[in-house]
């Protein structure tokens, strides 16, 4: 479905105006300036449904959490276990398998390319018989709830752009993030927090990330990701200066909508709409995020199941158990990022590392998610930008030695929201290289998310600059041999 904001027909647009809407965008923003009067003169606009309301197709996941490991965590040493390298470390990776691949500059100039074995050991788990390094023994007790996609690759070897593409679809900032469109697309299950929410953990050891990954770009400026802060109190500024009590700021905002109102039909700009809608979602914030931020009401054998971080407030762990609290709440979509994975240098220290403070709170979402019945229409997922090659970065013998950045293959896990449990989709080379069999992109992975949210990828355009957008541009099929 497109937006109608150029391509509208003359009497239809003055009819809408007429009604004080403008454009299709608008509908999802009536609910939020608090006007009965303004909603029923809009021709009885559903409330907070989105552009599609409930969608192209049949939604097997009302929610997402995607769960990033940003910096690129190492598929070598994780998920993609391959004998070979083991076999043939510290031997030159042939010529021909690393041939028509795009090599990192910071890898490029290097006259040899050693293989590395994986850091860690690796074993065989559940009745599926996946393979998962020994670094993360709570994800190995999960594997028959998860599927794991072994070829997702991108173009990308740099973060910034790698990041860009993977949530926009473009490697340059400017772009909806996915959340974004989905909140744009099929709106909010609950009116009192926002649509798409982003948390950070960790240090991003020099690895850019910035507003723009979970920004709104051209759509209306009310979709973009509210990121949840690492304190206490995770949104700055939404209480009441002191002085002030609700029933002034109720004032006041009415105020505000009244005048939003009359510029808007003068206008017709929809972004006067989004800033209301911005101030009356901290309104209701005021209450809602210190309710879902208190964790004093989770029992201790909860608390416990997320590690000890988890009563630290910003850490990983109490992250995951936010966004299985959001979820609760009916939160449609949350990235949920860890930093520190840029290992290009002491792979062999810094990976464990990352991956006990990362591993048990995401077994325990998943887990936590599914004994609450939360699963099965919750889709997880977990992933990262690029992976990490198999030979090494810096000198064999020097203990400090890292792994490059690798586009061409890496591995993702989801568990619930309508895919296949206890599968391993796709296969690599010997070397975790190339791909072999079954490859997913980057676009198929973005048009395979929202069609388990019941969005045809193709058919969630906005019209901007003259052209018709969308998440996955002009690419993009969903993986069906992962549905179930």
């Amino acid at each position: 479905m497109k937006n109608d904001k150029y391509g509208m027909d003359p009497a239809r647009r003055l009819f809408l105006k007429s009604s004080g809407i403008a454009g299709l965008g608008a509908f999802g923003a009536l609910n939020l300036l608090n006007s009965e009067a303004f909603a029923q003169q809009a021709l009885q606009a559903p409330m907070n449904t989105g552009l599609l309301g409930s969608g192209h197709l049949p939604a097997r996941a009302k929610r997402v959490i995607h769960l990033h490991m940003l910096g690129a965590m190492s598929h070598v040493d994780t998920f993609d276990y391959k004998p070979v390298l083991v076999e043939r470390s510290g031997q030159e990776l042939p010529p021909s398998v690393k041939e028509g691949q795009r090599i990192s500059t910071m890898s490029s100039g290097q006259s040899a390319f050693p293989i590395a074995g994986p850091v860690t050991g690796f074993a065989q788990h559940g009745q599926s018989g996946a393979w998962v390094s020994s670094a993360l023994p709570y994800t190995a007790k999960i594997v028959d709830d998860l599927c794991f996609i072994k070829t997702i690759n991108t173009e990308h070897v740099n973060h910034d752009p790698a990041a860009k593409f993977l949530f926009t679809g473009f490697q340059i900032a400017g772009r909806p993030s996915i959340g974004a469109w989905v909140s744009y697309g099929l709106g909010s299950d609950n009116r009192d927090l926002p649509n798409f929410v982003v948390m950070k953990a960790g240090s991003a050891g020099g690895v850019p990330l910035d507003s723009l990954t979970w920004g709104a770009g051209f759509l209306p400026s009310h979709h973009q990701g509210v990121e949840f802060l690492a304190a206490e109190e995770p949104v700055l500024y939404i209480a009441d200066p002191q002085g002030l009590d609700r029933r002034d700021r109720r004032t006041m905002l009415d105020s505000l909508s009244r005048l939003a109102q009359t510029q808007y039909q003068a206008s017709g700009d929809e972004e006067t709409l989004s800033r209301i809608n911005q101030y009356e979602m901290a309104y209701r914030m005021q209450a809602s995020v210190p309710e879902v931020a208190d964790i004093s009401d989770e029992p201790d054998y909860i608390l416990d199941m997320y590690g000890p971080d988890v009563r630290k407030p910003g850490t990983f762990a109490r992250n995951c158990l936010m966004a299985r609290r959001l979820c609760e709440r009916d939160v449609k979509y949350q990235l949920v990022f860890s930093l520190g994975w840029d290992h290009h240098s002491s792979i062999a220290q810094s990976l464990p590392r990352q991956c006990q403070i990362i591993d048990q709170p995401a077994a325990a979402l998943v887990t936590d998610l599914k004994q609450r019945g939360l699963l099965e229409d919750t889709l997880v997922t977990f992933g990262t930008e690029f992976g990490r090659t198999p030979f090494i970065q810096g000198n064999i013998n020097d203990p400090r030695y890292g792994r490059d950045h690798h586009g061409g293959a890496f591995t993702w896990w989801m568990a619930g929201g309508g895919v296949k449990a206890g599968l391993t989709y796709g296969e690599t080379d010997d070397f975790a290289y190339n791909i072999v069999k079954d490859p997913v992109h980057i676009h198929d992975l973005n048009a395979t998310i929202l069609y388990l949210m019941g969005v045809d990828h193709k058919r969630l355009t906005f019209r901007a600059q003259g052209r018709d957008f969308r998440l996955t541009d002009v690419h993009g099929e969903v993986v069906t041999g992962i549905l179930a």
